[in-house]
């Protein structure tokens, strides 16, 4: 299945078909014409699959290959020299070409580094991870962390390409399955009601399983539909961030050691549903709706931390403008909109 984001000049194809890496030289050759390629990847994913993309790509390019550890720490400002060092060294010119294989964090980090190594260099994404199929490899966001907080140094760069093979997932560890369901979990949120219900309607992910293409599928359109409406997160694109605000501050509070990306979400998504609640602006009985499927698909609800120990990182979040913390928060599932905290929103004595 194919689906293309429209974005004039910038525009590009989505593929979405297990096993598509098989044919991966096929669908570089139609938007690549150049003659070298780095494939950056990390030490967990490129064993399985780099190497054979590499072969595969090697009939046609000049390939070489950069392998990271995996992990949140990997993606910091200190890690973009040896990026930058190892295209140097591969002659890796303007019009070459940068693959990202990995999950989200390879494909933020190296999309950054194609954004700034001489101006730009021409990028692809391939997504090995749920979290990075369904949300991170589309929309041209790419950054890396900064000590004050996540994702603070980046660009919007969108890649020529984007293909995602369902069937990789079957080699991912059950935690991060669980990580990625946090964001389709955010999808049926924000967006569509139908897709929460369908998600409510499975006991496990491995019940789910069978339908897992049409749903990746589902959250990408609605990405893709989100960012050609607003390509640069000053608008409607804000309602892709539910559940971030909170989850970014437990994040870094935790030194991304304890919880992953997706279960970080999920314990926002709830924790700002309830507060929402509280204040009047969500449906009563919202919380305990995404509180369910949290529990179904094994992601945590809770931190255990106080809110006066996150505040100060939720006061830098990419989505304070103008003086204003602007909140993701939901009607009822599937109906959410961007509202300005207010001033009696966050109780510092709260344990979240």
């Amino acid at each position: 299945m194919k689906l293309t984001v429209n974005l004039g000049a910038d525009s590009y194809p989505i593929y979405i078909e297990p096993h598509i890496l098989d044919q991966a030289l096929f669908y570089v050759e139609e938007v690549f014409s150049g003659r070298r390629i780095m494939i950056i990847s990390d030490d967990q994913v490129y064993p399985l699959y780099g190497t054979a993309l590499k072969d595969r790509l090697e009939t046609r390019y000049e390939c070489y290959h950069l392998e990271l550890p995996h992990g949140e720490a990997t993606k910091n400002f200190n890690t973009l020299p040896v990026l930058y060092g190892a295209m140097l060294d591969a002659g890796i010119s303007r019009s070459d070409l940068v693959i990202a294989l990995g999950g989200g964090v390879i494909g933020d980090l190296a999309g950054f580094a194609a954004a700034t190594y001489l101006r730009g260099v021409q990028l692809i994404q391939i997504p090995t991870s749920l979290l990075a199929q369904v949300d991170s490899s589309v929309g041209g966001k790419v950054a890396v962390d900064l000590p004050q907080g996540k994702n603070l140094a980046g660009a919007f760069y969108q890649p020529s390409l984007v293909l995602i093979d369902p069937s990789v997932l079957d080699t991912l560890d059950r935690r991060f399955v669980s990580d990625g369901m946090g964001e389709v979990i955010k999808y049926g949120c924000i967006r569509d009601a139908g897709l929460f219900r369908l998600l409510r309607s499975h006991a496990s992910f491995e019940e789910l399983k069978p339908e897992l293409p049409a749903i990746i599928r589902r959250c990408v359109d609605i990405k893709r539909q989100v960012v050609e409406a607003d390509q640069f997160d000053t608008g409607e694109r804000m309602l892709l961030n539910f559940g971030h605000t909170l989850a970014h501050a437990i994040e870094q509070y935790n030194h991304y050691e304890k919880e992953s990306h997706g279960e970080a979400v999920g314990i926002g998504m709830y924790q700002i549903t309830l507060l929402a609640e509280t204040h009047g602006l969500t449906r009563p009985g919202t919380a305990r709706e995404i509180l369910q499927v949290l529990d179904q698909y094994g992601l945590p609800h809770a931190s255990g931390l106080p809110l006066s120990d996150l505040l100060g990182a939720m006061s830098r979040d990419k989505k304070h403008l103008g003086g204003a913390l602007n909140l993701i928060l939901l009607r009822e599932i599937g109906d959410s909109r961007i509202c300005q905290a207010p001033a009696d929103f966050f109780d510092p004595e709260l344990i979240v």
